[in-house]
């Protein structure tokens, strides 16, 4: 196995360890699920292979929180080798904690109540959804919301959307209903969206790896999520939003800590 491979092997072990840690009775009170891309992989058993063909490296694992467990966090992963960086804290602490593993040089980022990049997607009450990850339609859309797409956002979305099919349920499915009621509710949002969504479907000609079928199945799941998200009905705040930000940016630069 060659060195990426090796490293691919450690981030999906470490994840391993951190999940199996929190099933246990002493922490099964923490509500913290893992987000990005090892949450996708975790998802994707028949075309996780994706990640690695299209030269996908993971560099750090990522999980969701509600504040109110703070403490509780921080205690378990010092208990499993982590220590916090205190000056991210001051710094985002509101929003995000960071923590290091110094033997292998590990980081875990630890998110908030909210992810807040170039948007604002509340978690309140969707933590709960699925034991292990943030449901698929939070992990589409902390993709999708990134202005300034880079490869490894495109390629977890397109591994994303061959795995698993659109519908309005959180049952392995990507659930619509939810992605297009926050669109709906703000327009920059839904501006962001739709046009990387639209961007994925253009790109996947551009990776010789994929078969036509994966070509045809993602454009197929794309469009279904674009016509839903269309069909409905918009709020007077995204009707308010458009006219605001048609004249100013729509959205916020995504603050990026050294590591990332």
């Amino acid at each position: 196995m060659g060195r990426s491979g090796e490293i691919q092997e450690d981030f999906y072990a470490e994840r391993t360890r951190i999940l199996d840690a929190l099933s246990q009775d002493e922490y099964k009170q923490i509500v913290m699920r893992l987000i990005g891309a090892l949450a996708f992989r975790t998802h994707c058993p028949q075309f996780g292979y994706l990640q690695d063909a299209l030269g996908r490296v993971f560099t750090d694992i990522d999980f969701a929180t509600y504040s109110r467990h703070i403490k509780d966090v921080t205690r378990f992963l010092t208990e499993l080798g982590y220590h916090e960086d205190k000056m991210v804290t001051r710094l985002f602490g509101e929003g995000r904690m960071l923590f290091h593993e110094d033997k292998y040089g590990r980081h875990i980022d630890v998110f908030l109540d909210r992810l807040d990049f170039s948007h604002v997607l509340p978690l309140t009450g969707r933590l709960e959804v699925d034991t292990l990850t943030l449901p698929l339609a939070e992990l589409l859309v902390e993709k999708m919301q990134i202005v300034q797409l880079n490869e490894k956002d495109l390629i977890d979305t397109i591994m994303l959307l061959r795995e698993h099919s659109v519908g309005n349920s959180d049952n392995e499915t990507i659930n619509a209903t939810v992605i297009s009621h926050l669109a709906a509710n703000d327009w920059g949002l839904w501006r962001t969206l739709t046009g990387n969504l639209a961007h994925v479907s253009e790109r996947l000609d551009k990776y010789p790896q994929l078969t036509d079928d994966d070509r045809r199945v993602v454009r197929e799941r794309i469009n279904a999520l674009l016509d839903l998200i269309e069909s409905q009905p918009k709020t007077m705040r995204w009707k308010v939003g458009g006219i605001c930000h048609e004249r100013v940016k729509w959205y916020k630069d995504v603050e990026e800590l050294a590591h990332r």
